[in-house]
């Protein structure tokens, strides 16, 4: 729950985990979901922002990607859980058999937990790309400036 900076399980289960080459061909088979879910602080004034996200830094993920902050902490409150389900419901149409493929940066548990939680959310194509922007990187890989879904937060009702 505290250290998401570290070595990660070599699979999760209902999951494919994959790497650079074979995610490479998943894409040059069929469009799938990239899901970039690397954290970012969370400021209260970004709700005075209309739920844009306060960068420190720029950010560049895997082109095409949905970059959607902090739904892979261990835990989510309630609107994080909307907001993390909302953004899947609306990227994919509803269809949960749509490829989605969870990374973030390398020994990082944040796309593993995402991707568990998708799993849970009844996702039934689910990828886990473990080497994240590092490994797309380090293959040569193009990436692109990135830009993270704006968080509105709801409340439960």
């Amino acid at each position: 729950m505290d250290n998401y900076r570290a070595p990660t399980p070599q699979a999760l289960a209902g999951a494919t985990t994959i790497n650079t080459t074979e995610l490479i061909h998943l894409l040059q088979q069929e469009p799938a979901l990239l899901i970039d879910v690397l954290a970012i602080t969370y400021r209260e004034e970004s709700a005075l922002l209309e739920g844009a996200w306060l960068l420190s830094e720029p950010r560049a993920n895997l082109p095409h990607s949905l970059w959607l902050p902090n739904v892979g902490y261990g835990h989510l409150s309630p609107p994080m859980q909307h907001y993390f389900s909302d953004n899947l419901a609306r990227a994919t149409k509803g269809n949960k058999n749509y490829p989605l493929v969870f990374y973030c940066i390398i020994d990082c548990w944040m796309s593993w937990n995402a991707g568990k939680r998708a799993l849970e959310m009844g996702y039934t194509r689910v990828y886990w790309y473990p080497e994240g922007t590092d490994g797309w990187k380090e293959a040569g890989q193009a990436l692109e400036n990135a830009t993270p879904i704006p968080l509105i937060l709801q409340e439960d009702n």
